[in-house]
């Protein structure tokens, strides 16, 4: 294919930058309440023998919803979802809309039905170790299993009802609705834990109650759009099966990170006790900035994506996601360097409590986080490379690449795992580190693979754009060193016996101030407002 030169649009459009903000705000304050929740959850029941067993069972379900409400399914649900939004009648839009929910939630329950009857031989085929050595943590996730599964049916159901309200640019809606999850879960770590003989059986039942209501929240706002109609079932109907076509190799393809995440687990499940948790917790802090920014970008720019595509505004289609990539680099290159300089001191601000969360307990985290942190920018670039290519309908692309990263990792977790290969161990640290390279070479591959299709034709100026963040970044790690030794976040036995409220404060204010020099040096090496606002859609949007 020809490739011709793209030159920047004059037009600019705020549109994206306003949703992405409105994601961004919405998911970060989920994600707040997400860290008040493991706050909670490491006051309750810190990195103990049940504690690793209630993250695996939050896990498992979890990985499906991936797929489901946010990976294999949204990808080629949305796409398919632009077309008929672009071409057809509204009453062909919500006709659709029904044979794809019914069709769906049908699946979901007979899924989730020999799941649950399949228990024992799961818990088995996740937790291994458990089963041969732990009869009493194998009972426990077999018990747990049957609680927090039928969330995945409700949850998934919940991102369909998300996937079309994004697709009609209400954005706002799907990105609050996981705070309900985080909310539950607090409620029922403090309420109903203490009612409980084991109290960590109290969050299995918060999440499967989460997922009920927040399948029930979003229902409302489907029907103030028109769009809320009866589920019927019709597989031969041709919006199902495309989207059925698409979703079979997008379910590797787009949930690489995931299975790469849970892989991680079954072989930490090996590991010394507290392994599970340390990796829990550290992953943790790293889905905040993913979370708040790369997935808020990723939600906006695909269905846009998608539209471009259908009205073949293909100029507009190669600069938004430059748009995209370059909001990336702006966000985790700071992130990522504010991890590793933090590490420690953020895990004991959040989650030190000495009855149950131990000094060994944070050093251990903090190695896995520093870990995870090292791949940032690539589980990033991922979110925002992928969805061009799913807005194409072209599926296989990302699978062949997800395929390649994900047996690249399992070669890094054995090699940085088990001694065997090169005489030194890095236990749960080596499984972090071995995800961390398989992103960025994920993610390195996409990249190629749309300079090579010729969909994405990077705009000039990329050299100056490095410039100026690298000399902004030099500056920020200045200034968070010497804050950092200021205010004693160096100095482990200080931050180890300072109070909640102490850390806490001093640590908002490294941040900060961190955020500020960072922002203040990149405006005083030329970036502007008008950087940050992405290009004209070229399309309706209705």
């Amino acid at each position: 294919m020809e490739k011709q030169k793209t030159k920047p649009s004059n037009k600019r459009d705020t549109g994206l930058l306003r949703s992405s903000f409105v994601v961004s705000f919405f998911t970060g304050l989920s994600r707040v309440a997400g860290l008040v929740r493991d706050v909670v959850f490491a006051r309750l029941i810190g990195a103990d023998a049940l504690a690793d067993v209630f993250f695996v069972a939050f896990k498992i379900p979890n990985f499906f919803r991936r797929i489901f409400a946010e990976g294999a399914f949204s990808q080629a649900f949305v796409p398919v979802l632009g077309e008929y939004r672009e071409g057809k009648s509204k009453s062909a839009v919500k006709n659709f809309i029904s044979k794809v929910s019914g069709t769906f939630g049908l699946t979901l329950a007979f899924f989730g039905l020999f799941f649950i009857l399949a228990v024992p031989f799961f818990s088995a085929l996740f937790a291994p170790t458990w089963y041969l050595n732990d009869p009493e943590k194998f009972d426990a996730l077999k018990g747990m299993l049957q609680i927090t599964f039928p969330y995945l049916i409700f949850i998934s159901m919940t991102g369909l009802a998300g996937a079309v309200l994004q697709s009609y640019d209400r954005f706002a809606v799907p990105a609050a609705t996981p705070i309900i999850l985080n909310i539950t879960l607090i409620l029922a770590a403090i309420f109903l834990a203490p009612m409980l003989e084991y109290p960590v059986f109290a969050l299995a039942w918060g999440v499967l109650i989460a997922g009920i209501v927040q399948f029930c929240f979003q229902l409302p706002f489907i029907y103030r759009i028109g769009l809320l109609t009866p589920p019927s079932i019709d597989w031969k109907d041709p919006g199902v099966t495309k989207i059925l076509t698409l979703m079979a190799p997008a379910i590797f393809g787009v949930s690489v990170s995931q299975i790469n995440l849970l892989l991680d687990t079954i072989l930490a499940t090996f590991l010394p006790t507290g392994s599970v948790s340390w990796l829990y917790y550290s992953d943790r802090i790293t889905e905040l900035p993913l979370g708040i920014f790369a997935i808020a970008i990723a939600v906006v720019i695909l269905p846009n994506l998608s539209r471009m595509h259908a009205a073949k505004s293909i100029e507009n289609f190669s600069e938004t996601l430059d748009w995209g990539i370059k909001m990336i680099f702006y966000i985790a290159l700071p992130s990522t360097i504010a991890i590793l300089i933090l590490s420690e001191p953020i895990l004991v601000a959040l989650f030190f409590y000495g009855d149950v969360m131990t000094a060994m307990d944070m050093k251990m985290a903090s190695y896995s986080l520093s870990a995870y942190a090292l791949g940032l920018t690539g589980f990033m670039l991922i979110k925002v490379l992928a969805p061009g290519f799913f807005a194409r309908q072209d599926m296989i692309t990302p699978v062949r690449v997800g395929i390649i990263a994900m047996i690249a990792n399992m070669v890094f977790n054995l090699a940085l795992v088990i001694p065997l290969f090169f005489f030194f161990n890095l236990g749960h640290v080596g499984l972090a580190l071995a995800t961390s390279i398989s992103s960025f070479l994920n993610a390195g591959l996409l990249l190629y693979y749309s300079l090579k299709k010729g969909f994405y034709i990077p705009l000039p100026g990329w050299a100056r754009f490095f410039l100026r963040i690298s000399v902004s970044l030099l500056i920020m790690v200045f200034v968070l060193g010497w804050i950092s030794e200021s205010l004693g976040l160096n100095n482990r036995e200080f931050w180890l016996n300072s109070d909640f409220w102490n850390r806490g404060s001093r640590l908002i204010v490294v941040c900060v101030v961190g955020m500020c020099v960072y922002i203040l040096s990149l405006f005083f090496f030329g970036v502007r407002k008008a950087d940050f606002i992405a290009p004209s859609k070229g399309v309706s949007s209705d």
